[in-house]
């Protein structure tokens, strides 16, 4: 006879996995509580602390301090003195540059003068620029075509122009030599540089030995070649015009008060 195979009761097992959420609703419930008693009993100076504490906190502090960080207290005098820097500095930068500005106006009106008395308005140009006054001489009146000699006939009008050359105290003089885009045909030079570059050392020296009262370290020549055109090349009158000299007188302050380094 075979034997039964007994069988094993089953229990039937309650769901609890609602009692998480529930005991999770109820700590909530109690914590609340807990903070609206506190806060209802809470006396003005932990209120106070509490307000520190947070302020600190959204402030962007190194973190929760007891104490806030002591502000440092100001010294009335100091303030005043700084004040009084800002105020007193402002007018007297603006007063030296205007000052300056005025003074090259006034040399302009010389140059101007210059050049009216001469008779030489097709040749030289007077600019006001934002480094200073700039003379522009066309090379016409200076050099011969692709030659770096200054011409005898030249030499009075220069050795009169290095008179209103003379500063007390000193300024920069630049002597900037420019070309046309034409290639240069020539033994002396191979290339529009060398030319720009020889005619403004060349003028810079004729302005310097006919006048023994400027200051050899205020001045500086460069050149330019057909680089740093004013006019179209493409043009006989454009490239007439780009053929020239400059120099440019340099103001010693500027606009935003700073002292430009005069050469010595």
């Amino acid at each position: 006879m075979a034997k039964r195979r007994k069988r094993h009761k089953h229990e039937d097992h309650v769901d609890e996995s609602w009692l998480v959420p529930y005991a999770d609703i109820l700590t909530l419930l109690l914590a609340l509580f807990i903070v609206l008693f506190a806060s209802s009993t809470v006396d003005q100076e932990k209120l106070n602390e509490m307000s520190t504490v947070f302020n600190s906190i959204f402030m962007g502090s190194d973190g929760v301090m007891e104490y806030p960080m002591p502000v440092q207290p100001t010294d009335p005098a100091v303030e005043e003195q700084q004040e009084n820097d800002i105020t007193v500095n402002a007018p007297a930068t603006a007063t030296a540059y205007a000052m300056d500005q005025q003074e090259l106006q006034q040399i302009k009106a010389s140059v101007d003068n210059f050049i009216a008395v001469n008779e030489v308005e097709e040749s030289f140009e007077t600019t006001m620029t934002d480094e200073g006054l700039l003379v522009t001489i066309r090379d016409g009146v200076l050099f011969a075509p692709a030659s770096a000699a200054i011409s005898a006939e030249s030499r009075t009008i220069v050795d009169e122009l290095s008179e209103l050359l003379v500063f007390e105290p000193g300024r920069n003089v630049i002597i900037t030599g420019h070309t046309d885009n034409v290639p240069i045909n020539s033994a002396a030079f191979e290339s529009n540089w060398e030319l720009s570059v020889m005619r403004a050392v060349n003028f810079l020296k004729i302005l310097i030995d006919q006048n023994p009262q400027l200051d050899p370290l205020h001045f500086s020549a460069k050149g330019y070649g057909e680089y740093h055109p004013i006019a179209d090349n493409t043009t006989a009158d454009g490239r007439a015009k780009n053929r020239r000299v400059e120099v440019l007188i340099q103001q010693r302050i500027l606009e935003d008060g700073t002292e430009v380094k005069i050469d010595n």
